[in-house]
């Protein structure tokens, strides 16, 4: 795994960089474990845009990953560690004693051949998945749940990892990626190790093109359109002095939205 450059042949070509892809072992994905994936272009049922800047992008197929690890206490061997265009992160295919596929996000140093499981008594190795509560303190964990059952939704993006704090009763302590420590229900299960794709953070895009491959569109600034449209637009010459705004005139640089009274009692240090 590393950052492969390019060959100035072009101006934008100068600045590119990838991964090289060292540790991808299978081309093809899972047929079984596919799904089709319907663009929305950021409108919601109304027709509506909610999210800006969406839209275009190269065609992809959904890979089915299982965040939850339906299967307890059953061993299976990791198969083949593939690319999946819509995460940052690598995907691990596995086979389960049964036969059955499935694929879970790839955790850093993990190999092919490996055996992972995802019960209460399993070793403290990568990629396998226990309990908070089951799981000694200090340890790197990733792909966390928030509800029992429910399947992993925190730290899940390449090199993201987490940290076991303390464990207080029914609740654990975790400090996230963000710097924000969280309680977390003890029987929530979480999976050992760090995400892999560590140098995913060191790729430089380097050309407008290959934003509009990842579906991203252009972002025009604010004071560069008239004052109909954006509460920073318009003026003669280079208008300044007005605090970063969104065009809804919502602040956008240090304001805060967060606005969640029921989970606040669950956050006990915040990431600022």
């Amino acid at each position: 795994m590393g950052i492969k450059t390019y060959r100035p042949t072009s101006a934008s070509r100068r600045y590119i960089t990838n991964s090289d892809f060292q540790e991808i072992t299978k081309d093809t994905p899972e047929k079984s474990l596919l799904a089709p994936l319907r663009r929305t272009g950021a409108r919601n049922n109304f027709g509506q845009i909610t999210t800006r800047h969406h839209g275009g992008g190269h065609k992809r197929q959904y890979r089915l990953v299982d965040f939850i690890r339906l299967k307890r206490e059953v061993p299976a061997k990791v198969i083949a560690i593939e690319y999946d265009p819509n995460r940052t992160a690598r995907i691990a295919l596995i086979c389960y004693k049964d036969g059955q596929k499935a694929y879970i996000i790839a955790p850093a140093g993990l190999e092919i051949g490996q055996e992972i499981i995802a019960s209460p008594k399993a070793d403290i190795k990568p990629g396998n998945a226990l309990p908070l509560n089951a799981i000694p303190m200090g340890t790197t964990i990733y792909n966390i749940e928030i509800r029992p059952g429910k399947g992993g939704q925190l730290v899940r993006s390449a090199g993201a990892m987490a940290q076991l704090v303390s464990k207080e009763g029914e609740y654990c302590q975790v400090k996230l990626p963000s710097g924000e420590t969280r309680y977390v229900l003890a029987n929530c299960y979480a999976t050992i190790g760090q995400v892999g794709n560590l140098e995913h953070e060191n790729i430089t895009i380097g050309k407008a093109g290959r934003q509009r491959w990842l579906g991203i569109r252009p972002t025009v600034r604010g004071t560069a359109m008239n004052p109909v449209d954006h509460p920073m637009g318009g003026g003669e010459g280079r208008g300044k002095g007005n605090h970063p705004m969104t065009p809804w005139a919502v602040a956008c640089k240090g304001f805060k939205t967060r606005n969640n009274k029921r989970t606040n009692r669950y956050i006990v240090k915040r990431r600022k």
